[in-house]
């Protein structure tokens, strides 16, 4: 990739060459975008952006944010962007923590371990991730209805229309809250506790007195701090509902990516000098703290790299979602297409939206790969 320098270092001629070449490109563009815009005018289509405020009249399974059918695009949109960095990034937390697993399992001694896990990767990686969904979408809105739902301790309980859970009666702006300060806790910790353990107790410290400052200063007044699901009628009051659509992404997308991440850890772990191992061991470490304080921290500097671009991937296979009806970021603009005809601005938001999420993704695992390089090196 070019920088300021290396123009600097340019000849007349190499920097006339460049800037014909973008002008060249512009012209395309331009004259494509142009064309597109009088075939439509033909067809008695308009152009521009300007439906963005008209009233969509339809729902959706799912949303963070209150929607009603009279919601314009604009909202709609946004509700399904929302939608897609949602699951996104939960998917992309656990997928990681699972691969962890199951890459250590893999790097194993035991053989049981090893053949487990090498079982796992095989199924989850060679099943195409739309069949994995709709397979595990299938077996949830088969579950039974509410009146005869599988209960967990009474507080838990799984239905055909999703499964109800307890949940805090604070707003979901307070916990997002609370979730960036803990990040944040955990950033400023790692980057100034030399002792690791004591960065995670510390951050788990810091993260329950976040949790429960927020709970005693936004808890409703007259109101439990957790509202416990109960059925009434036909169906469940209070609680939290999370929809099967929601349910077999977020699953489907986790066993998937894990299984991918998992061989990528494995591939690290496998890197880490023998010699080191042995010198952890004659210190008296165990398997665990070689393992977290040896393997772990050195194998990291070439799991990040891939390890990126699996988070890349993991946010992009959120697209799966219009196969089952979750209305993340694709579905809405498909659904869109069909309702308003505006099939060029809707498919450009669509693109500049996942650009926009990736760009800002590689940018943080190119800072993160940075900070874990070794000084000077290379």
């Amino acid at each position: 990739m070019l920088g300021w320098r290396d123009f600097g270092r340019m000849t007349k001629r190499e920097l006339a060459l460049q800037f014909g070449l973008v002008a060249l490109v512009l012209i395309v563009v331009i004259g494509a975008v142009r064309s597109a815009q009088i075939n439509l005018a033909e067809l008695g289509i308009t152009s521009g952006f300007s439906f963005l405020n008209r009233d969509t009249g339809w729902g959706y399974s799912f949303s963070l944010l209150e929607r009603t059918i009279d919601d314009t695009y604009r909202k709609t949109l946004l509700i399904g962007f929302l939608n897609t960095l949602f699951v996104g990034f939960i998917s992309i937390f656990f997928a990681t923590i699972l691969g962890f697993i199951i890459g250590t399992m893999r790097d194993s001694r035991n053989l049981g371990l090893q053949v487990a896990s090498a079982a796992y990767i095989q199924v989850f990686r060679n099943i195409p991730l739309i069949l994995q969904v709709v397979f595990l979408y299938s077996i949830l809105i088969h579950f039974p209805s509410p009146k005869q739902a599988y209960s967990i301790g009474d507080v838990m309980f799984l239905t055909n229309r999703g499964i109800i859970v307890p949940v805090l009666t604070i707003p979901l702006g307070v916990v997002a809250g609370v979730v960036v300060m803990s990040i944040a806790l955990a950033i400023g910790l790692a980057r100034f506790t030399k002792n690791k353990l004591q960065g995670v107790l510390g951050w788990l410290a810091g993260t329950i007195v976040l949790l429960v400052v927020a709970i005693l200063i936004f808890t409703p007044e007259g109101s439990s701090v957790v509202s416990v699901p109960y059925l009434k009628g036909l169906k469940f009051r209070d609680g939290l509902t999370i929809t099967p659509e929601l349910v077999g992404m977020i699953v489907g997308i986790v066993l998937y990516g894990a299984a991918y991440i998992g061989e990528v850890v494995r591939g690290g772990l496998a890197e880490v000098k023998r010699g080191l191992v042995e010198a952890g061991s004659s210190l008296g470490l165990g398997n665990f703290g070689i393992w977290w304080t040896i393997k772990v921290p050195m194998a990291l500097r070439s799991i990040v790299p891939p390890l990126g671009n699996q988070w890349i991937f993991i946010m992009k296979a959120t697209t799966v979602g219009v196969a089952i009806g979750f209305s993340d970021l694709f579905y809405i603009v498909s659904t869109s297409i069909t309702q308003s005809g505006q099939t060029l601005e809707l498919i450009s938001i669509l693109m500049g939206g996942f650009l926009l999420v990736n760009f800002c993704l590689a940018q943080a695992i190119n800072w993160l790969n940075r900070r874990l390089a070794l000084k000077g090196y290379g």
